[in-house]
């Protein structure tokens, strides 16, 4: 070991545009909140604070459960709470197969000794409602789990109340993903009776990764309590969670507390905005960029009827690869892109269209940037009419 202490310099990462799948840009307001003194995790101005949040979780949520907080880790460990509270050794569980994330649903769903069995569509594509009413029948699950907002393929699962239907007429409870919808695109929890949702901070919500959304209803919470066994995670054990994030507030770990406060900040500049207002800026200034890419010559992999604003999926045009595009933008932009996962690798952008950078001078940044690399790079796209097309957008 050496004796000798490091010489590391003040910290100083870059100042980038995030326009990738997220993290996105954090509000200044968010930042603030996150600088102020700590207190402690049980000191009753905390208690105080941890309801508040639970309550503007409830709005964006749209939703009344009773049981809904923010999981002290990122958006997979919200995820992972879901799944392995709501899944015991020997359940059947219906995970997608339309996409990466989907299959991480599968993944999760089997660590927790779950039998996964799978409902079909193509990637970057939606689950039929029918195919999932023909998929309980042959398989009676006790878990179906689908993907609201596919990250990795810019697709945006609708007749989302026709597909928690067919699942709870055979008594399955719905997991929800929605990590890239909460805060950007129309979400409704209860109305689409959706027994439980997770989702991520630093997505729509322009907060960053640590304290994560997560809501069950009654059912989905009997069904916690009332398991043979107890979940295999102590940390993500939601019996144990519900001491602290309920009424008793007992101890159990202590809690991010400057993320929460974090996720408090976020949550209260969407309902300062209005839900709905927020969903509409999200669909307008992502469809600004939506046409900017279309008229360059470019097309988009989902097809309108399930395009997601806040993840646009972007083909990436022949004569150039994805990855030289991506690092000459971050070079000479400071501005992320990312490339696709999985069966799209290769064959897409991801631009993210999320909470504080859905604004329009970053589809115009995101769009002479692309139109430079493809120029420099020796793509044949229409620059000019991608930029006249988004500024009509957004008129």
């Amino acid at each position: 070991m050496s004796e000798t202490p490091p010489d590391v310099g003040e910290l100083s990462p870059p100042q980038r545009t995030l326009m990738g799948p997220g993290p996105s840009p954090v509000h200044p307001r968010v930042l603030k909140a996150m600088s102020t003194p700590l207190v402690g995790h049980l000191d009753p101005s905390f208690v105080e604070i941890m309801d508040e949040t639970q309550e503007l979780l409830r709005y964006t949520f749209q939703t009344d459960n009773q049981w809904t907080i923010p999981v002290s880790g990122t958006g997979s460990a919200a995820m992972e709470a879901a799944i392995g509270n709501l899944t015991e050794p020997g359940d059947t569980f219906l995970a997608p197969t339309n996409g990466y994330f989907g299959d991480r649903m599968a993944e999760m769903a089997r660590r927790a000794g779950a039998d996964v069995v799978r409902v079909g569509a193509p990637w970057g594509e939606p689950l039929d409602p029918d195919d999932v009413a023909d998929a309980c029948a042959e398989f009676d699950p006790d878990v179906f789990g689908f993907v609201h907002a596919e990250t990795s393929t810019g697709a945006k699962q609708t007749n989302v109340p026709a597909i928690t239907e067919a699942a709870h007429d055979h008594g399955a409870l719905v997991i929800a993903d929605t990590v890239t919808s909460i805060g950007g695109v129309e979400l409704r929890v209860d109305d689409w009776n959706i027994d439980a949702a997770y989702a991520g901070p630093q997505k729509c919500l322009s907060c960053p990764p640590g304290a994560s959304p997560l809501t069950l209803n009654d059912r989905a919470m009997d069904k916690v309590l009332d398991r043979d066994e107890p979940a295999r995670s102590w940390y993500l054990d939601l019996s144990l969670l519900e001491g602290y994030w309920g009424d008793e507030r007992a101890y159990h770990h202590t809690a991010p507390i400057s993320n929460v406060y974090a996720l408090r900040e976020a949550l209260r500049l969407v309902a300062e905005e209005g839900i709905e207002e927020r969903w509409a800026r999200h669909e307008r200034v992502a469809g600004a960029l939506k046409a900017g890419v279309e008229a360059m010559g470019l097309g988009l992999n989902p097809e309108d009827d399930y395009w997601l604003p806040s993840l646009n999926a972007v083909h990436v045009p022949d004569g150039v690869e994805d990855s030289d595009v991506i690092e000459y933008v971050l070079e000479h932009y400071d501005l992320e892109i990312a490339s696709g996962l999985g069966d799209l690798e290769g064959d897409i952008f991801r631009i993210g269209c999320m909470g504080h950078g859905a604004r329009p001078e970053n589809v115009t940044l995101v769009l002479a940037a692309l139109a430079d690399a493809f120029d420099a790079l020796g793509a044949d796209v229409d620059a000019a009419a991608g930029m006249a097309a988004a500024r009509e957008q957004l008129r």
